[in-house]
């Protein structure tokens, strides 16, 4: 008979055989890759494998090198800089993990020690699609923690993970545009006309570029570092453009994605069909790696501008009398193809004894050349904000010949690069064109804005990004983008941040009050199980994710996510199927339901 201590012990053994098993391989387990195995990798990817350490370390203790710590403090800020780092993602908060202590902050005194923190252990720098095959057939082999970045524009987290390899597809760059693209497999070989085909690696800038030189465009967003092939359209895409265009998961035509067995599949709609719903509008990270993608190019259009701003003596109730009124006044902008960006800031100082606040919008009208067309959209509003004695209004209206041309005087002008390089979390909300066209709808959401709390020159957003082909498109293409889109008007968010000096505990109340607190505000405005938020620029903590990313495309989702990745390899934050693994990825929960197509808050 075993004795006690004995079967004790045994006991003891068998849990954390069990506890291992529900893991990914990590560095202190007996199955984590040896340096022979790790040098094998590096030769089948010609030399593209890195060891990575965070980008900040070369500033601290015994990892100081003052030249390069120099270049680093001076492009910390730099968002193309951080795009091409695999060291790097464009916010500090996810290079970090709090929880274990781990962080790297530039921030910090020469002589702190640097954790790795949740950047990877490893990068293949991929340079190709078979690159790509072989870091996930070693990933698959070796039961690695995946994380894929392009360029680490990512709100949610969903660029790094602590203890992982990274598949890095930022240098895969080709691009090209064809007049009449045959997605494989097209009975008869039917076109679908002009088209831009463009490796994992392409950012916007360039995309750009390129279909203007053939007198095109495309449904594309107006960030320097956001990648177009990755989370950006797999998540369904805003566009400045987009009740003219519809969103940018709306005009892929062809994926060619490395599946988690490492093979390569084309997805488009005559093959792999279901692989192609997810992957418009299912969320980056989750499905595969995407190599290349396929997007319809459009014809130019000119374009209308105005710029309209409303400000007053901070604190007066006019203000917000005013917003509402703008609010009220949207759908019949959005119904002439109107869309773009406003904000506004509660509390400016001016200087010590005053302060205002402003709201500044800019909204792009394509396929107007006539500025009158325009005034006369915006006649109503004017004549409403004209009873508010203490409101200032100012406007301006501009023609500008294309939309490229918009694109690159306004979105992407002045700079080559955006500012980034701190931290940041966000919260958003979509709300609907039945919203705003009901007779107390602008006031209630208006109400619900003002009631939160934002201090000197903190900011709320609003996308005017829906309406028009985003809500037609609902009835023609049929795809994972949440149901919501397609009643949205606007598309509203705000942030939060911290110092590099703060807290586990402070980080953890200022998440907690977004959760718990201003989550809640903002859904109550149309109920909390209607609508939802834009997966790509919401808060990285949501409760109930599934409903409020994808409504009920979910469990379809879930279940497309068991047929192509049974094991999991493709883990992201907030993505399809991560409730099935802790926060990090790293382990699976024990005893979970595999069917469960819930799920919970991390």
């Amino acid at each position: 008979m075993l004795k006690p201590y004995l079967i004790f012990l045994l006991s003891a053994v068998t849990i954390a055989v069990q506890q291992a098993s529900n893991c990914r391989c990590r560095p202190h387990d007996p199955c984590w890759p040896s340096q022979q195995e790790w040098a094998i990798l590096n030769n089948t990817v010609q030399g593209n494998l890195v060891a990575v350490r965070p980008a900040a370390s070369v500033c601290h203790e015994y990892e100081y090198n003052a030249q390069e710590c120099k270049t680093v403090k001076r492009l910390w800020s730099n968002s193309v800089w951080r795009s091409a780092e695999p060291g790097a993602v464009q916010w500090q908060n996810w290079e970090a993990w709090p929880e274990h202590h781990q962080s790297c902050y530039i921030e910090s005194s020469q002589n702190t020690t640097c954790g790795q923190g949740r950047i990877s252990l490893y990068s293949v720098k991929a340079q190709t699609v078979a690159q790509v095959q072989r870091a996930v057939r070693f990933a698959n082999e070796h039961d690695l923690r995946v994380v894929i970045k392009n360029t680490g524009h990512d709100f949610l987290g969903r660029s790094s993970a602590p203890e992982s390899l990274q598949i890095m597809t930022h240098s895969m760059q080709n691009i090209q545009v064809v007049d009449d693209f045959v997605p494989e497999g097209a009975p008869g070989n039917r076109g679908e006309g002009s088209a831009v085909t463009m490796e994992a690696g392409m950012q916007l800038p360039k995309l750009y570029r390129t279909v203007a030189l053939h007198n095109r465009t495309v449904v594309a967003g107006s960030s320097h570092t956001v990648g177009a092939v990755g989370g950006y359209i797999q998540g369904g895409g805003h566009s400045p453009f987009g009740a003219w265009g519809g969103l940018a998961s709306d005009n892929a035509l062809e994926f060619e994605v490395v599946t988690a067995n490492g093979s390569i599949v084309i997805a488009n709609s005559y093959q792999n069909s279901d692989l192609f719903w997810a992957l418009r509008g299912g969320g980056g990270g989750t499905f595969g790696v995407v190599t290349k993608a396929t997007v319809r190019t459009l014809p130019e259009a000119p374009v209308v501008l105005c710029n309209l701003n409303i400000t007053t003596v901070q604190g007066d109730s006019q203000f917000w009398d005013a917003l509402a009124e703008f609010h009220a006044v949207l759908p019949s902008l959005n119904d002439a193809n109107g869309s773009g960006y406003y904000y506004t800031v509660p509390n400016v100082p001016l200087d010590a004894k005053t302060s205002v606040s402003a709201m500044t919008s800019l909204l792009m009208f394509p396929g107007y050349t006539d500025i009158t067309e325009i005034e006369k959209l915006y006649q109503p509003l004017l004549a409403r904000l004209s009873q508010f004695q203490r409101v200032k209004v100012q406007k301006d209206f501009n023609p500008l010949p294309s939309i490229n041309a918009t694109i690159f005087t306004l979105l992407l002008g002045g700079t080559n690069t955006d500012t980034t390089g701190d931290f940041s979390i966000l919260t958003s909300r979509l709300f609907s064109k039945d919203l705003l066209v009901s007779r107390d709808g602008p006031r209630r959401l208006i109400n619900a804005w003002k009631s939160i709390k934002f201090d000197a020159n903190d900011v709320f957003v609003g996308h005017l990004v829906a309406g028009g082909k985003v809500e037609t498109n609902g009835d023609k293409i049929d795809s994972a983008v949440n149901p919501a889109w397609r009643k949205t008007v606007t598309h509203m968010l705000f942030s939060r941040s911290w110092a590099a000096n703060s807290t586990l505990e402070q980080q953890t109340d200022i998440i907690k009050n977004m959760t718990d607190v201003e989550i809640p505000i903002l859904r109550s405005v149309e109920g909390e199980e209607n609508m939802g938020a834009y997966l790509n620029e919401a808060n990285a903590y949501e409760p109930g994710f599934q409903q409020s990313f994808w409504g009920n495309k979910y469990p379809r989702l879930y279940s497309i996510k068991q047929r192509w990745d049974p094991d999991g390899l493709f883990i992201a934050r907030k993505g399809v199927g991560s409730e099935d693994w802790d926060d990090a990825g790293l382990c699976k929960i024990v005893g979970h339901d595999d069917n469960q197509c819930t799920g919970s808050i991390d």
